[in-house]
């Protein structure tokens, strides 16, 4: 497993006394900040961390076996969908994402769970007809960016269009705090405070 991807997955472990534990970019291995970008390597679907200078190299789309991850965020409080089309998604949680994997040259879905990211086999036709329904949100680039589709306990639906190493930190949140089958109320607070950051970061785009 790429240690970009652990980070957002596993629990860091207790620095050791006297020791300075430093991320280093996972292509140049020059020292990172806390605050840094990703690289997913392509062949292997690893999710690199990078440091700026190299991020910037993998920029545009199209350029071999790196992709920079992007940063952008929208929100679309309404997104359309229907209940039967989310059943039809057979996705047996509220929370789930989707992205397009160039290598399978089609769109996947995965969901949190406390197994990490989970994926869940996906009707194409079904997804089709839900894109040509949000055209906003239809741009999402192929491996770095992914729609997070969530569904409110009243049954209404939202979704973010957010980097995928977002979608990384939300299993990484779900996998370190649930506990028993309902996951108790730490792991439901983390996950409504990440939800919560991406509205107040993101922007609403325009109809189409």
């Amino acid at each position: 497993m790429s240690t970009g991807l652990r980070r957002f997955r596993e629990r860091e472990p207790a620095p050791v006394e006297g020791a300075e534990r430093a991320e280093q970019c996972e292509m140049c291995a020059e020292p990172l900040d806390g605050e840094h970008g990703h690289v997913v390597d392509l062949e292997t679907r690893a999710l690199m961390c990078a440091c700026r200078g190299c991020r910037l190299l993998f920029v545009r789309p199209g350029q071999g076996r790196y992709h920079a991850v992007p940063d952008r965020f929208l929100y679309a409080p309404s997104f359309h969908i229907s209940p039967a089309d989310w059943d039809e998604l057979g996705i047996p949680v509220r929370t789930a994402f989707f992205f397009r994997n160039s290598s399978l040259g089609r769109t996947v879905a995965f969901y949190p769970s406390p197994a990490g990211a989970t994926e869940s086999l996906l009707p194409l036709a079904t997804w089709e007809r839900v894109l040509a329904a949000n055209p906003a949100l239809a741009d999402a680039e192929p491996d770095v960016e992914a729609l997070l589709v969530d569904r409110a306990p009243d049954g209404s639906f939202s979704c973010h269009l957010v980097p995928i190493d977002a979608c990384y930190r939300l299993v990484g949140l779900v996998r370190l705090h649930w506990k028993g089958f309902d996951g108790g109320r730490e792991a439901w607070e983390a996950i409504d405070g990440f939800f919560t950051a991406l509205r107040r970061r993101a922007r609403v785009p325009k109809e189409v």
